[in-house]
């Protein structure tokens, strides 16, 4: 009989890791209320580098040091997936709703990791993949140019929304070097090394606010905040990120990512009010319609064949 695995599933532990992110953007934004969005950004990351180096140093198996290779690769992964995606993120929730955020990020980065991989010929293109593809980009004009109407924003909640894009790109870029980050490297160590790289940088970023801060003003709500974000959110969801990203591959771990707008969506309705209007409401049907047919063109997430290896341990070209 085959063994059970259940926890150890790829697309069980996707699952909980959509759940945490999914709720992390509400969260994130009521943080961002109360003190400038760069130190939000740090303690959300610094938090949770504090929490990956206490759990290499309880559970990490003893490993040779790493590569200067390596090492680079998890910098790499540490700056396109901590910093420069949070610093758009954190910047992004303090002009536009965390509800915004919650439909583009996760909506339109598998729609930009499936067109890498067609335009790097790493996927074969299809009728139902480029239309996804049209689908999505103008469901994503149709929504920017809704949060661009002054009953709902206006220029400001526009840049926030541009931001949010931004961030799009970075986790784009992310989910597609986790494979190659991960050869070779334990997860919770490639996960650390990228999050503690990451969060110097945000340090580095959130000094010049650092002052400006009312520490003693915060309320004691905001810290238990800060407590779930980074040790949620930040450590244990992208260790399970990057375990499921080399058990699938990029574009079935992309595909589990339209489960958040749902999760987010009830969490910024339900918790901070949060609402857009009619033609954002249309823009965000249309892109997401786009983006499930882009990436799945018609068919479920593919799952690896009995007998072949992890994606992890394949070349990029195998992708």
């Amino acid at each position: 009989m085959p063994e059970n695995k259940g926890w150890k599933s790829p697309y069980l532990l996707l699952t909980v890791t959509m759940l945490l992110w999914g709720s992390a953007f509400s969260s994130s934004k009521s943080v961002v209320a109360q003190m400038p969005h760069t130190v939000a950004a740090l303690l959300r990351f610094g938090g949770g580098a504090v929490a990956l180096l206490a759990a290499v140093a309880l559970f990490g198996r003893p490993a040779a040091p790493a590569s200067a290779r390596g090492g680079g690769r998890a910098a790499l992964a540490g700056l396109l997936g901590v910093f420069a995606y949070n610093g758009f993120f954190f910047w992004g929730l303090s002009l536009a709703p965390s509800l915004d955020a919650g439909i583009l990020i996760p909506v339109l980065s598998p729609v930009l990791t499936s067109a890498f991989l067609l335009v790097t010929g790493r996927d074969r293109p299809s009728g139902a993949r480029l239309a996804g593809l049209a689908l999505g980009l103008a469901g994503a004009v149709v929504f920017f140019f809704g949060a661009g109407g002054s009953a709902h924003g206006g220029a400001t909640r526009l840049t926030g929304d541009l931001l949010y894009l931004l961030s799009a790109v970075c986790w784009a870029a992310y989910t597609l070097i986790g494979p190659r980050v991960l050869a070779g490297v334990d997860p919770l160590r490639a996960t650390t090394y990228a999050t503690c790289a990451g969060a110097v940088l945000l340090g580095a970023l959130a000094v010049p606010d650092l002052g400006d801060t009312h520490w003693s003003e915060l309320p004691a709500g905001l810290w238990l905040n800060v407590v779930f974000l980074a040790i949620g959110p930040a450590a244990v969801a992208n260790l399970l990120y990057y375990r499921g990203v080399g058990a699938v591959g990029p574009a079935s771990a992309s595909l589990m990512m339209f489960m958040v707008p749902v999760i987010n969506t009830v969490c910024a309705v339900l918790v901070l009010g949060e609402s857009f209007g009619g033609l954002q409401a249309l823009g965000a049907l249309v892109l997401l319609s786009g983006a499930v047919l882009a990436v799945t063109r018609g068919r479920g997430p593919a799952r690896p064949r009995a007998g072949t290896a992890p994606t992890a341990g394949k070349k990029p070209s195998e992708l």
